[in-house]
């Protein structure tokens, strides 16, 4: 081993010196885009506060509207009786007038009659429905429909296969030409 270097000394040197410059540059840089993000952090913590402080002050003034908007608007009641037996009475011991009363006997008709009604005409509808010739013309319908379906069906296949025998005799011809 020899104790002579292979690069210059000067060359060693200029590139050291060019490192150190990069990394002194990186450090203000960093140091300056921190500094500049401490600032905008607190410029933004002292509006967040002057906000909030904003914010509270307007629910403050909402409440103590809305609290004297609902005092005013909302009647006052005061509950005379509570669970007694003779609540349906007035007060000068009569039914009162404006709730209807329908009495048992008459309920059990109304339920009764409705009852009958929903009946009778569940059966009207059954009758017609089953009528044999509502019947046959359902048959005839579901007839005609299919054979419409099986003649489309035809159709579509006779046309499908008239476009795949296109294609290939196109392709025949083009495979003619290119050889």
């Amino acid at each position: 081993m020899t104790t002579q270097w292979s690069v210059p000394a000067w060359a060693l040197l200029v590139t050291l010196g060019a490192v150190l410059v990069v990394a002194v540059t990186l450090v203000a840089v960093v140091r300056r885009s921190s500094s500049r993000a401490a600032a905008l952090a607190a410029s933004a913590r002292s509006e967040s506060e002057a906000l909030r402080a904003q914010v509270e002050a307007i629910e403050h003034r909402l409440a103590a509207t809305a609290r004297a908007t609902r005092a005013a608007d909302e009647p006052e009641y005061v509950i005379t009786r509570l669970g007694d037996a003779d609540d349906s009475e007035g007060a000068d011991g009569e039914r009162s007038r404006d709730q209807p009363v329908v009495d048992g006997p008459l309920f059990a008709d109304l339920v009764l009659r409705e009852s009958v009604v929903q009946a009778a005409s569940l059966a009207a509808g059954l009758r017609r429905a089953l009528d044999p010739a509502h019947l046959n013309r359902i048959r005839f319908e579901m007839r005609r429909e299919l054979k419409r379906a099986r003649k489309q069906r035809r159709a579509d296949a006779r046309q499908a296969r008239r476009e795949y025998e296109a294609r290939q005799r196109a392709g025949e011809t083009a495979g003619e030409a290119a050889a």
